[in-house]
């Protein structure tokens, strides 16, 4: 069973049986805080909890990093498991049974090809590897190299290896007598079609096997290594891009190692699949290599969902430097911290664990790493020597790689550092460092202004499925925003109700036109849009905006406010807002209460009151701000605009004095 083609109604049963406090704290010592539980953050390092669980909102929110969401947003992040294997895990634990829903004609075809894809690579994987032990040829050639490599069979088996025989056809074959069809072999790459004679061969013939999975452990696609010494053959060949394959969004070793690399909140990247797995029979499984391609940032992001930590091992050639070197930018550039292990005289990972050990492979790691802003500076500087032009080069080189680095305090420190080791002053480096931050700030500016940005509805990343939710309106210009920025209180508060209470019902009185009073009941949500609508006010705050254009348009589509849209958002910092107004961060004791024998009303009891004084505070700073926009228009302005917009400015200014008020008569306020 798949799990993308869940269904609504399965997904509904999975969130109101899933008790977010029982999930976290099977992860997470967590103590009981009035109606909320607290304990320490799972994602950063803290002493004094910060990390919040509120079972009534169905939330976690940490204070202290800003991680936040609900019960799948946890398992994602802290398990890195995809949406669907979240929502599997939870079925799994409630014994909730999984039902797929019915799917359209276009989605049955494409899910038929992936699940086939699947199922044929999956096919072959085993195929391969009951070759390499239980086939005379298979034992002889391609087990008895992988033993010469100094691979055990545990490992063997871990990774899935196999040996594809040397005739033209034998896989393919066999795979077509057990009903897979030539195309689907096609399309995978395992069987490769000779366009003039039709002729059909295997791709990997004569090579040995080394699949590569998804995240989740799915055979995706394979790399072949050849035994032979023919020089007109490739060393490696890979599979070719296809729907469940792209080398470029693919680690090799990854769901090995996923595990390992959150432990020790460290990935170690080589440049091989034999690296890798001598690195993991050593005992270092926080391990991964790219797949037969230079390292790209799909893949730097896939580390960063496990650490941001990142040290390159390569070898010590000139070849293996260079590589290294090149992989610097996109690290740094991805606010990853990077260093950097050579190993001498030309050894690799694997040659090094197999000459002097696993012990001492363990040892060399943790005592030869280097930083990688210095090492490059010294390598670069080793080759221009006293040849001044390309020094010069090598100092703005070197500002250019340190505009990268996001912390000022680690980039104060390097510019210190690489000045004292280029000989320059610690003012010319930072004069340069500066230039290259503008450069970099002007270039994406120019990238931006050229594309045009599009929402998109939310998109599940390893099913390609599209769900049904409301779709997100277009970024405004206010998506260009600084986040740590604090909303003004009363447009946080505003947004706060709407998403606590904006589905809650309240009674409302009104005169219709005989002038008589009537009573109607509208919700939380429903008054406060259709009020800012009728008054064209925006809130100030982009993430303010963004939750108010959002539940706009759920209340449009005749839906209720649904706050699980923000606590799955992909948008980190959208969703730790929307979870820190949910939060309660504060509750009164039960037990004081009854001590002191009284009655405290909740913001339920006052909500209408509540609502009513944030409004009315909320108007009257946006007209304020709106005078202030207007009073500075007024100074640059010629003789002809002046007068309209002083008239503007007193109908402005005489709305906010009425505010101010009604706020005053009406309730005493709470909020500057």
């Amino acid at each position: 069973m798949q799990f993308e083609m869940i269904d609504q109604e399965t997904i509904q049963r999975i969130m109101e049986a899933a008790r977010i406090e029982e999930v976290v704290g099977q992860f997470v010592s967590l103590k009981k805080r009035g109606a909320n539980y607290i304990g320490c953050c799972p994602f950063h390092n803290e002493k004094t909890p910060s990390f919040n669980v509120s079972p009534t909102r169905g939330i976690f929110k940490c204070f202290g990093c800003g991680e936040a969401g609900d019960v799948v947003k946890f398992l994602m992040k802290h398990e890195h498991y995809t949406y669907p294997e979240a929502l599997h895990w939870l079925a799994d634990k409630y014994h909730i049974e999984i039902r797929e829903e019915e799917l359209t004609d276009e989605q049955r075809e494409r899910q038929t090809e992936r699940d086939g894809l699947f199922h044929v690579s999956e096919f072959a994987q085993k195929y391969f590897a009951d070759l390499l032990y239980n086939n005379e040829i298979g034992r002889a050639v391609g087990l008895s190299y992988f033993h010469q490599r100094g691979l055990s069979d545990e490992i063997i088996k871990r990774f899935g290896l196999g040996y594809c025989l040397e005739d033209w056809s034998n896989f393919t074959d066999h795979a077509i007598n057990n009903g897979y069809s030539q195309a689907m072999l096609e399309k995978t790459g395992l069987t490769i079609i000779k366009e003039d004679t039709g002729k059909r061969y295997d791709r990997f013939r004569g090579r040995v096997m080394f699949p590569i999975y998804s995240i989740s452990g799915r055979v995706l696609g394979f790399s072949g290594r050849i035994l032979t010494s023919d020089k007109q053959a490739a060393k490696y060949v890979n599979s070719p891009d296809s729907e469940i394959y792209n080398k470029s969004r693919i680690l090799y070793g990854l769901y090995q190692a996923r595990q390992a690399i959150g432990k020790a909140d460290k990935c170690y990247l080589v440049e091989g699949n034999i690296d890798v797995i001598s690195m993991h029979q050593s005992g270092v499984e926080n391990t991964v290599a790219s797949c037969g391609t230079s390292l790209t940032i799909e893949q730097i992001r896939l580390i960063k969902r496990y650490t941001p930590n990142v040290t390159v091992l390569y070898d010590g050639d000139k070849a293996g430097i260079k590589a290294a070197l090149r992989a610097i930018d996109l690290l740094f550039a991805e606010g990853m911290h990077v260093r950097v292990t050579l190993f001498p005289g030309g050894e690799d990972p694997d040659s090094y664990a197999q000459k002097y050990g696993s012990t001492a492979l363990q040892e060399f790691l943790a005592t030869h790493e280097d930083n990688f802003v210095l090492y490059k500076t010294r390598v670069l500087l080793d080759e221009v020597k006293d040849d001044p032009i390309r020094r010069a080069g090598l100092i703005s080189d070197t500002a250019h790689t340190i505009a990268l680095v996001t912390d000022l305090m680690e980039r104060q420190e390097y510019i210190r550092q690489c000045s004292y080791l280029l000989k320059v002053s610690e003012d010319v480096l930072t004069h340069e460092v500066a230039k290259a931050i503008n450069q970099n700030r002007e270039r994406t500016l120019n990238s931006k202004s050229d594309s045009t940005q599009t929402a998109a509805p939310y998109q599940n990343v390893e099913s390609g499925q599209t769900d049904n939710q409301p779709e997100e309106p277009a970024p405004t210009t206010q998506d260009n925003y600084q986040f740590t920025l604090t909303p003004p209180e009363a447009e946080r508060h505003l947004v706060q109700l709407l998403l606590n209470y904006g589905n809650t019902v309240l009674p409302q009185t009104f005169t219709n036109e005989k002038n008589v009073q009537q009573q109607s009941e509208y919700s939380v949500a429903q008054i406060i849009i259709s009020d800012l609508r009728n008054d064209q006010l925006a809130f100030s705050h982009p993430l303010c905006q963004r939750i108010y254009e959002q539940c706009s348009l759920m209340l449009d589509r005749g839906g209720q406010i649904d706050t699980r849209r923000f606590l799955t958002s992909d948008d980190d910092k959208l969703r730790s807002f929307a979870a820190g107004l949910m939060v309660d961060t504060y509750s009164i004791s039960s037990s004081w209460l009854k001590l002191k024998q009284i009655h405290v009303p909740t913001i339920e009891e006052n909500l209408q009151q509540d609502l009513t004084e944030t409004l009315y505070t909320f108007k009257r700073q946006r007209l304020n701000q709106i005078v202030c926009s207007l009073n500075e228009q007024l100074r640059s302005a010629d003789v002809e605009h002046q007068q309209q917009l002083l008239t503007e400015i007193q109908s402005y200014s005489n709305l906010a004095r009425q505010l101010s008020n009604a706020l005053g008569q009406v309730i005493t306020p709470h909020l500057n």
